[in-house]
């Protein structure tokens, strides 16, 4: 048994007294909901201790602004959900001090993939693990709650669909929850017009006054719209950049309406700026299938993400503490081994090397009174343009209205309108030439470190879907616990 140790713990004060100058780390998701090493509340001054089984029903903090023609818009500070931290925390003197033991596992982050990790050594082993969270509660960026202004369901950092064509995963998932089939559509407002994305028939004929009726004739219109590039001997080459992956795939017209446009206020760089992965996970159809996903595996947790992280940590082997740097605890840490979650970068701060570029998400939260229908016409609408037809900027990406999910019904309605950000909680990594190149210092220190497993989007700079997280943290445990005994055998 052992304490985990930095081996640049000589400069690990100066480092955190850096940070604190520069502002708290903010870390993730995604996208999507990984794991959970972020700021605490700017108001707590103690460590809190979560118990496991949260029941997490009310709304983060808001800052009310007036209310107008029954319409309230509420600018969301999304790291600080302080009502929720009081169902999901207890405090220092109701529980015994989580560092005075000893523990098989640390693990740093209770988001998807500290969690699945977890649950796995609690009931595959009996082994113990302490998590540590910075945030105020479990489930990372999938957290949701139930706004009690309206009674919808919502999720805190944007909305998350599930989807999966990995059957293990999708095995696992149905062990927390039952699950509702679902399948996940998205509209487009372009030149005034509700368009599906991504790209099908009818999105080419609402466009363009087109009439294609069959994917022979959609093969056709692509190909037509289609660019080739070459190499300097004549051969087609592959694209090098996300402006040639649109180019190649739809051509101009629809890279100059959608691909471009909302590119930049995703990311504040042009496609030509972006390493070609960004836009090869958009799909394109030639046929009129309106779905975002075609995974076999589309649903949503019938009582919510937050619940399903409840019931995988409950195992009295797993102590959640939540409201804790774990920069500030680890040398109370008496661990045989850690997973770390967090950003690789903020790990190595100590280094003073540059910190990894992401690109973040504000939420602004709007509820509409006497509105037992809808606001849009779906869950999510994508506003790719950077100006509607009247010429008024649209600064913002999204709409997203969750009623929609589970046809919840209430005599309101609540939307949050999404915008792109530098700052603030790292949603995306931004796959450049310069990150990739400064990824991978991060990279060789953090295969030096022994002691130290390093999983996760934020410490392997890299984006997951939540299906792509569960699935890396159930092999990892695989590879961790190959010549380990379970707890039956």
């Amino acid at each position: 048994m052992h304490s985990i140790r930095n081996p640049f713990r000589r400069n690990r004060d100066s480092a955190i007294n850096n940070r604190r100058l520069r502002g708290p780390i903010l870390l993730l998701v995604i996208g999507t909901c990984l794991l959970a090493y972020f700021s605490p509340p700017s108001d707590s001054t103690e460590p809190l201790l979560a118990v496991s089984k949260s029941k997490s029903k009310h709304p983060p903090a808001q800052v009310q602004l007036p209310i107008i023609k029954g319409v309230t818009v509420t600018e969301m500070d999304d790291t600080k959900p302080k009502e929720a931290a009081n169902t999901t925390t207890t405090t220092t003197a109701d529980k015994e001090d989580p560092f005075s033991k000893e523990y098989d596992n640390c693990i740093v982050g209770a988001g998807l993939s500290g969690s699945v990790i977890a649950e796995n050594y609690a009931t595959k082993l009996g082994q113990t693990s302490l998590i540590i969270e910075k945030r105020n509660h479990i489930g990372g960026n999938c957290y949701d709650y139930t706004d009690t202004e309206t009674g919808i369901r919502v999720s805190l950092f944007g909305a998350h669909l599930f989807h999966t064509r990995h059957e293990r995963v999708w095995e696992y998932v149905q062990r927390f929850s039952e699950w509702v089939p679902y399948e996940h559509q998205v509209l487009g407002i372009v030149n005034g017009k509700h368009v599906p994305i991504p790209v099908t028939i009818d999105t080419v004929n609402t466009l363009f006054d087109e009439k294609i009726a069959s994917t022979e004739e959609m093969d056709e219109w692509l190909k037509k719209e289609q660019v080739t590039f070459y190499d300097e001997d004549g051969e087609e080459r592959e694209a090098e950049n996300s402006e040639e992956v649109a180019l190649m795939r739809v051509g101009q017209r629809l890279y100059d309406l959608m691909f471009k446009p909302y590119t930049f206020k995703q990311w504040a760089k042009y496609p030509a700026e972006l390493g070609p992965e960004v836009l090869s996970r958009i799909p394109v159809r030639n046929n009129h299938d309106g779905r975002y996903f075609s995974d076999p595996h589309q649903a949503l947790p019938k009582d919510g993400y937050t619940a399903i992280f409840d019931k995988m940590l409950s195992s009295p082997k797993i102590t959640v503490v939540t409201n804790t740097d774990y920069f500030e605890v680890r040398d109370k840490l008496k661990c045989k081994r850690l997973y770390y979650t967090g950003p690789v970068d903020s790990y190595f701060a100590d280094l003073g090397w540059a910190k990894l570029e992401y690109r973040s998400l504000s939420f602004e939260r709007v509820v509409k009174d006497n509105t037992p229908g809808y606001f849009q016409q779906a869950s999510v609408v994508n506003h790719p343009q950077a100006t509607d037809v009247d010429g008024k900027e649209v600064d913002f990406t999204r709409i997203v209205e969750y009623k929609h999910l589970l046809n919840q019904t209430s005599d309101k309605t609540i939307y949050f309108i999404e915008r792109s950000k530098d700052g603030g909680e790292p949603y995306y990594p931004v796959p450049n030439d310069e990150n990739k190149n400064l990824y991978k210092r991060y990279q060789e220190m953090a295969e030096k470190e022994e002691g130290v497993t390093f999983v996760g989007r934020l410490a392997n700079y890299k984006y997951f879907n939540m299906d792509d997280a569960i699935l890396n943290a159930l092999e990892l445990f695989d590879k961790d616990t190959k010549d380990i005994k379970t707890a039956t055998g």
